[in-house]
């Protein structure tokens, strides 16, 4: 059974898929505590793996982004993983890079969100995007910036201003981006616009 937190069709919001239609399957559960995380992990309801493909199928899109909490946690994701490219879809993962599973190989995208709070917990080496949250100084975040980037391989890196209880942090990312070359601004656009 898959512990999950909600199933939702919406437009993604951030990194280099921003706008793709997709459904976005959130699953409970994460092996961090981030203090500004504003993500419910809480387990609301389970699914077997054919009630899961079903609800996935009530919507035509054709994309599903796997996410959390902390998908690379989940028992089962080899299964589902084939159920769903059997079926058609492109799938995106959505981690915070501390596990590299193998199942992770067929994603057709893996987008890593490693954490300044937890910097030695981190052991994926390799991903299409790594986006970083500003949650620190600026001086702190570039200098973590690198240190991702000299450990996770990427072809876009992008750094997302820390949302605090509705304020959306845009001067440090601003300031942290002058301090870094080849990184770009990822805003959470479903927030900044009001969507899901």
């Amino acid at each position: 059974m898959f512990k999950l937190v909600e199933i939702f069709e919406s437009l993604q919001g951030e990194g280099r898929n921003t706008g793709r239609p997709c459904v976005f399957v959130r699953f409970a559960g994460c092996n961090l505590s981030c203090p500004w995380c504003d993500t419910n992990v809480k387990m609301r309801f389970q699914l077997d793996q054919t009630e899961l493909m079903e609800e996935i199928g009530r919507s035509k899109v054709k994309s599903v982004i796997l996410t959390g909490g902390e998908p690379t946690l989940v028992e089962g994701m080899e299964t589902l993983m084939a159920a769903l490219k059997a079926s058609g879809y492109w799938i995106g993962v959505e981690t915070n890079g501390t596990n590299d599973p193998a199942w992770l190989q067929f994603a057709d995208y893996v987008a890593c969100s490693p954490k300044q709070e937890f910097p030695d917990r981190l052991k994926l080496a390799q991903a299409d995007e790594v986006r970083v949250v500003a949650s620190r100084s600026a001086a702190e975040t570039a200098a973590f910036c690198l240190e991702v980037a000299g450990k996770i391989a990427a072809t876009d890196y992008y750094v997302s201003p820390c949302d605090r209880d509705g304020t959306i942090d845009f001067a440090t990312v601003k300031e942290t981006l002058a301090l870094l070359d080849g990184w770009s601004l990822s805003v959470q656009l479903h927030k900044v616009l009001g969507f899901r």
